[in-house]
């Protein structure tokens, strides 16, 4: 513990002085640089954490969360207190043209009954009708804009399935009418994808009943591995992918990015922490008749050291502080601190072409910034051992032998 001596001489050696005018900017950058590797490493992680976490809710909102596939077998409905939904569905890529526009698309065929449950049906950004009929479809808001089409406007497809005629093989077409725009939040989502009937799904792309895929809904998605192992219980014979596993070079990818930047924005941390180095050596330097005055009236060397090594903590605890709400506070409002500088500089900071998500996430990670605090206290505790074990050491004799 300290006393309250060293307390008072430490307290009076960080007060400024006219003749310490370096020192003071050392301790100032020092300062300013342990407060900015904070805050950039609570930001960054706390996006990053937001971006996770924005994703896995948008993929779990509109994906199943495991979808089994049979081997040209009959699947049969299996039941279990995990599973909160079970639904038939089915589906086809095929090519939209309409007008001078032509376009790929991921063709999803889900029954009426359970195309009025989905998810991304049941949400405040869904516009349209709910009646997914025969020759019905529901498409994406970025699609329709694309397209330039909207509700109740038809739209004609083309399956790769061919037909026999009289002049030989021909690409099946069909018309459908725009019944609903959904929005899921992912932009790529609502460019490629589309929902028709399960059954004209199915009499479009010449599939068989028996084909049919079994899409499952579990209370806790995020616990997939799990559910996983269940159903390969359930289902010894069938391909079973889930939303993880459709997803998982994006997943990897973000968590490498995570820690990568962690490490990177880590540096600036401990550089700014080696400045409290350079900052206690000249102060030790410039308090060398102190330290001298010091250990003349009784002072031990320990005491001498705890003083020192009491700036350099105090620098860096409070410089740690300070980033910590800086981070916090920018954390919280950074979409709005986005759309403030988008707004006046005519910039666009988060592309939602490139993002896919519409609007900069960020989700506070308590875990993680008690990790960075302790990582720049622990960093600031190392570097300012050195100058307090220096001041510490000084001769009394040599130190006053001049003054």
């Amino acid at each position: 513990m300290i006393s309250q001596l060293e307390r008072e001489v430490a307290f009076r050696f960080l007060k400024t002085r006219k003749n310490d005018g370096f020192l003071n900017i050392i301790s100032i950058f020092s300062f300013i640089g342990i407060s900015l590797g904070v805050a950039v490493l609570i930001i960054v992680m706390s996006v990053m954490n937001g971006f996770r976490t924005e994703l896995i809710t948008k993929i779990v909102g509109f994906n199943a969360h495991a979808v089994v596939q049979s081997n040209n077998n009959t699947l049969t409905l299996a039941q279990d207190s995990d599973f909160t939904e079970i639904t038939l569905s089915n589906d086809g890529e095929a090519v939209i043209l309409n007008k001078n526009n032509t376009k790929g698309i991921f063709l999803k065929g889900y029954l009426e009954n359970n195309f009025k449950n989905l998810k991304i049906v049941n949400n405040a950004e869904y516009n349209g009708s709910i009646q997914l009929n025969e020759n019905s479809i529901s498409i994406g808001r970025e699609l329709s804009i694309n397209l330039n089409v909207d509700i109740g406007d038809t739209i004609t497809i083309m399956s790769p399935v061919g037909i026999q005629t009289l002049v030989g093989t021909l690409p099946k077409q069909e018309t459908f009418e725009i019944i609903s725009i959904f929005d899921s939040g992912l932009s790529d989502y609502n460019k490629n994808i589309a929902y028709i009937n399960l059954e004209t799904l199915e009499n479009f792309f010449n599939k068989d009943k028996e084909n049919r895929f079994l899409e499952f809904y579990f209370k806790n998605p995020k616990n997939i591995e799990i559910h996983k192992k269940k159903l390969l219980t359930l289902f010894p014979n069938a391909l079973i992918y889930t939303w993880s596993d459709m997803n998982k070079s994006l997943f990897s990818a973000l968590k490498v990015e995570r820690n990568v930047m962690f490490i990177i924005i880590s540096l600036i941390i401990i550089v700014a922490a080696f400045n409290i180095i350079s900052g206690l050596t000249i102060l030790v330097k410039n308090k060398t008749r102190d330290i001298g005055i010091l250990k003349s009236i009784g002072v031990s060397s320990k005491s001498i050291k705890k003083i020192f090594f009491f700036v350099g903590f105090f620098i860096g605890t409070s410089a740690t502080l300070f980033g910590v709400i800086v981070g916090t506070l920018f954390s919280v409002y950074i979409e709005n601190i986005r759309q403030f500088i988008s707004n006046i500089f005519g910039v666009t900071l988060f592309p939602e072409d490139i993002y896919i998500l519409n609007s900069m996430p960020s989700e506070i990670s308590i875990s993680s910034i008690i990790i960075i605090s302790l990582c720049s206290i622990v960093a600031t505790i190392l570097v300012s051992i050195y100058p307090a074990s220096k001041a510490s050491s000084l001769d009394t004799i040599k130190t006053l032998k001049y003054e």
